[in-house]
């Protein structure tokens, strides 16, 4: 009788354990998605957003039939600045460097801006910001009443050179934009220097590599059960992938960067451009 006692003491221990443990999770992703959806205070860059007529394209990765459609959406035309930026955060002190939580942001977050309200000692107020993590990217996006883009519609708008909506079958264009990727120091440079494309939007490869929304979730799901995606897979390193445009190196080395990243990753050379819904004019 006394083990049998014993036996329901110790399965009773182990069960308050689990619900105490479940509980103390469940509080702690309610304090992180508080921190992270907390309303940030309005801003209002001063940037021309270009209207992009959507429609289907055949993506990198996928099948060799696999069209992806999309929808018309608002986007940029240039990359947000060190000066934008700063006016964001000015406004919003919890995203500056000394402020920043390391699960949104590590270690190297703005790490060349001389303190927390003042840039890089010779850098351009005009030149793309970098060392962004992708949770201050959609922080600022959602301060300005935008969004990130998906990595669809990045890539969609990203197919045009200065003449054509789809310049992915022309023998230049992977080869010139991969000279774009190995110019050293370019993210240095001012937005709108060099032509836009055939949609008026600029820097698309020239400057920094972009963060968007999903910016890895195609490589992997959080659930292979279900094949859905959700935040937790931003988190993750990719998966393998197939891919429909062998012959576009460029492209490979978009996607590859991209499945490196964490959302909490700040990159010397990467920055970010917002995007907006046609139908949403309200903040």
């Amino acid at each position: 009788m006394s083990k049998i006692f014993k036996i329901v003491l110790i399965l009773g221990g182990f069960f308050l354990l689990m619900v105490s443990c479940e509980k103390a999770n469940t509080l702690s992703t309610k304090k992180v998605s508080s921190d992270s959806t907390e309303k940030e205070v309005d801003i209002t860059p001063d940037v021309k957003m270009v209207l992009i007529k959507g429609g289907e394209y055949q993506p990198f990765y996928g099948t060799d039939s696999t069209l992806v459609k999309v929808e018309n959406f608002l986007l940029d035309e240039r990359p947000v600045t060190n000066a934008e930026f700063l006016d964001f955060v000015k406004k919003n002190p919890k995203w500056k460097r000394s402020n920043i939580k390391a699960i949104f942001a590590d270690d190297t977050y703005l790490k060349d801006w001389q303190d927390d309200e003042t840039l890089p000692k010779n850098a351009d107020p005009n030149a793309a910001v970098t060392y962004v993590s992708w949770f201050a990217a959609k922080a600022y996006a959602k301060s300005a009443g935008k969004r990130l883009p998906t990595l669809d519609e990045w890539e969609y708008v990203a197919m045009a050179d200065e003449e054509s909506p789809n310049a992915r079958n022309k023998p230049t264009y992977s080869s010139h934009l991969i000279n774009l990727y190995n110019e050293k120091d370019r993210q240095k440079n001012k937005v709108k220097i060099s032509a836009p494309n055939y949609y008026g939007i600029y820097n698309m490869f020239d400057l920094v590599w972009e963060w968007t929304d999903d910016f890895n979730s195609i490589m992997t799901t959080s659930d292979s059960r279900t094949a859905e995606f959700d935040d937790k897979g931003l988190f993750c390193a990719s998966a393998a992938t197939s891919t429909t445009d062998v012959l576009n190196y460029a492209s490979f080395m978009r996607y590859a960067f991209r499945s490196s990243l964490k959302a909490n990753y700040t990159v010397g050379n990467l920055g970010f451009r917002c995007a907006k819904d046609p139908s949403n004019t309200t903040k």
